[in-house]
């Protein structure tokens, strides 16, 4: 809850990009995320390797998730995200054939290990540092330093004349 406080107290637009079992596991997140406005995006059922599997595969892990958010929470978006970024140009493809955009990111760190935080200011000097015009930052939200630093990279963001904008 603390990520989706900040963004509300700070009014910054964001896209979750969840698999199923997310879902599954903090439904109360995921209205939450609706209700306040967020993007929640595809990012298959399981979390494999796309560049590994065949279309139909791939197909059957993206409607699985399309399917499973629509039934429980009358909600579809547009927009994907490749587990790990792995992608080929088969797979991007298909996503653009089920009339997905792919979202890729343009400044990320190795923030999804949990057993490996660096500390708050470690991730938003990182965050800072890598900023540029049309960014899209990709955070994970199972990292610690993140949450904890989400505020004031915020602010020092927008201290540098930045502003948060919704993929929409």
């Amino acid at each position: 809850g603390t990520i989706l406080d900040t963004l509300k107290e700070k009014n910054v637009p964001a896209a979750f990009f969840c698999t199923v079992d997310e879902m599954k596991s903090d439904p109360e997140s995921i209205v939450r995320m609706i209700n306040e406005g967020h993007i929640v995006g595809n990012h298959t059922e399981n979390h494999p390797s796309m560049d590994e599997l065949s279309r139909t595969e791939m197909m059957q892990e993206i409607k699985a998730f399309d399917d499973y958010i629509r039934t429980n929470y009358g909600y579809s978006s547009p927009y994907f995200r490749f587990p790990k970024g792995e992608y080929s140009d088969c797979a991007l493809d298909l996503v653009g054939s089920l009339g997905y955009m792919s979202v890729f990111w343009s400044l990320a760190y190795a923030d999804w290990d949990i057993n490996n935080q660096k500390g708050a200011s470690y991730a938003h000097d990182t965050v800072v540092s890598r900023i540029h015009p049309g960014a899209v930052i990709l955070l994970h939200a199972v990292s610690s330093d993140n949450a904890e630093a989400l505020g004031d990279i915020i602010d020092t963001v927008r201290g540098m004349g930045y502003e948060f904008r919704s993929l929409d």
